[in-house]
C-alpha cells in the first residue's frame, strides 16, 4: 500500500514538474514542437484516409464511364450503404485509438495488443449485424422508390461491397493500433501500393477486357484487402514486439465496456455520414433521377476528399491528446487539440476557395457528359 502511494505521489510530482517546464517554454517553441509532433502523425493519417477514399473515387470514375445507370447504382450503394457501415466501423476504431493512445502514453504496452483483439471482436459482430442491409439492397432501394434498373444493379454492387466492409474491420483497427505507436509510414506505404494496384486492375478489368461492373468491384475488394495482409504480417511477425504478445484470452474480458465506448463513437461519426445519404435519396425522387444522382455523387466525392483531411486530423488529435493524457500532462493535451483544430480549419478554408473557383472543371474527372455539370 505504501509503495503504491509513493508511486502515485511520484507521478503527481512528475506531472507538476513537467507542467512547470512546459509553462516556461516560449510560445513559438511550443508551437514549433507541437507542429512537428502533429505532422508526423497527420501526414500518414491524411494520406491513408485519402487513399482509402481514393479507392472509391477511382472505382466511381471507371464505373461512370461504363454507364449512367451503373454510376447511379454504385453511388447509391457507396454513399447510402457502405458509408453507413464506414461511419460505424471508423467510429468504433476511433475508440480503439483512444484506448491504445492512453495505454501507450502510460507505457502499458502489452494492453495495446489486447485492445486490438477486443476491437476485432466488437467490430466483426457489428459487421455481421450490418450484413442484411447489403444482402437485401435491391429490395431496400425499391422500398425507397428508386428507379428499378438502378435498384437491380445496386443489388449486384452491394454483394461485392460485403467483402470490402469486412476488410474495413481489419484495416481501421490495425491503422489505429499502429498510429497510436507512431508507426505511421508503414500504413502509408501499404495504402499507396493498394491504390496503384487498384488503378492498374481497374483499367485492365473495365477498359481493356470489358468486364464491366464485376471487374471494377473485384478490383475494389482486392484494393481494400491488400493493405490488411501487409499490416497483419507486420504486427504479428515482429514489427510490434512491445505491444503484440500474441492472442490472449483477455480479449474476451470487458467486451461490454469496449462495445459501449465503440458504439458511442460510431454513432457520432455515423450521423455526419447520414446527411449525405439523405441528400442522395432525395435526389432519386427528382426528375431525370440518374442525372441528379450522378451529379450529386460527384459533388459528394469531392467533398469526401476534403473530409478525409479532417478525419486525418481527427486521428492526429486522438493520438496526440491520448498520448499526453497517458503521460499525465493535461495542459499539453489542451495545446495539442488547439493546434490541430486551427491547422485543420486553415487547410479546409483553402480547399473551399479552390473548389469554389474550379467547380466547373473538376467534374470532368468523373464524366464526359456536360448535362451532369
Amino acid at each position: 500500500m505504501e509503495e503504491d502511494m509513493n508511486q502515485k505521489l511520484l507521478r503527481e510530482v512528475d506531472a507538476a514538474g513537467e507542467s512547470s517546464v512546459v509553462d516556461q517554454v516560449p510560445l513559438r517553441d511550443k508551437v514549433w514542437s507541437e507542429m512537428k509532433k502533429m505532422w508526423v502523425v497527420a501526414v500518414p493519417a491524411i494520406f491513408t484516409r485519402a487513399s482509402t477514399f481514393g479507392i472509391n473515387v477511382i472505382t466511381q470514375a471507371f464505373v461512370g464511364h461504363i454507364g449512367s445507370t451503373e454510376l447511379a447504382a454504385y453511388s447509391f450503394i457507396y454513399t447510402v450503404f457502405l458509408s453507413f457501415a464506414i461511419g460505424i466501423l471508423l467510429g468504433m476504431a476511433t475508440a480503439l485509438q483512444t484506448l491504445c493512445g492512453q495505454a501507450y502514453g502510460a507505457r502499458k504496452y502489452h494492453m495495446l495488443g489486447v485492445y486490438l483483439q477486443r476491437s476485432w471482436i466488437v467490430m466483426f459482430l457489428a459487421s455481421i449485424i450490418l450484413l442484411p442491409i447489403f444482402i437485401f439492397a435491391t429490395q431496400i432501394l425499391e422500398v425507397f422508390g428508386q428507379d428499378e434498373d438502378v435498384a437491380k444493379v445496386g443489388g449486384e454492387v452491394s454483394h461485392w461491397i460485403i467483402g470490402a466492409m469486412f476488410a474495413l474491420v481489419i484495416s481501421y483497427s490495425s491503422q489505429m493500433y499502429l498510429q497510436s505507436q507512431s508507426k505511421n509510414m508503414l500504413i502509408t506505404y501499404f495504402a499507396a501500393f493498394a491504390i496503384l494496384i487498384h488503378v492498374l486492375l481497374s483499367w485492365l478489368l473495365t477498359v481493356k477486357y470489358k468486364f464491366g461492373v464485376p471487374g471494377a468491384m473485384l478490383s475494389t475488394v482486392l484494393a481494400f484487402w491488400i493493405p490488411n495482409i501487409g499490416q497483419l504480417m507486420f504486427i504479428m511477425c515482429g514489427g510490434c514486439r512491445e505491444t503484440w504478445k500474441g492472442f490472449s484470452s483477455l480479449a474476451f474480458h470487458d467486451l461490454w465496456a469496449v462495445m459501449k465506448l465503440s458504439l458511442s463513437s460510431g454513432v457520432m461519426l455515423c450521423v455526419e455520414v447520414w446527411y449525405n445519404a439523405v441528400l442522395l435519396l432525395i435526389a432519386g425522387y427528382l426528375k431525370n433521377a440518374e442525372v441528379s444522382i450522378d451529379a450529386l455523387s460527384i459533388c459528394l466525392s469531392i467533398n469526401g476528399w476534403e473530409m478525409m483531411i479532417a478525419l486525418g486530423f481527427m486521428s492526429t488529435a486522438s493520438v496526440r491528446v491520448s498520448n499526453e493524457l497517458g503521460r499525465g500532462s493535461a495542459k499539453a493535451a489542451k495545446f495539442s487539440i488547439v493546434m490541430t483544430g486551427l491547422t485543420s480549419f486553415a487547410i479546409g478554408f483553402v480547399l473551399f476557395l479552390f473548389f469554389l473557383i474550379f467547380r466547373g472543371r473538376v467534374a470532368y474527372v468523373f464524366t464526359e457528359n456536360d448535362e451532369w455539370l
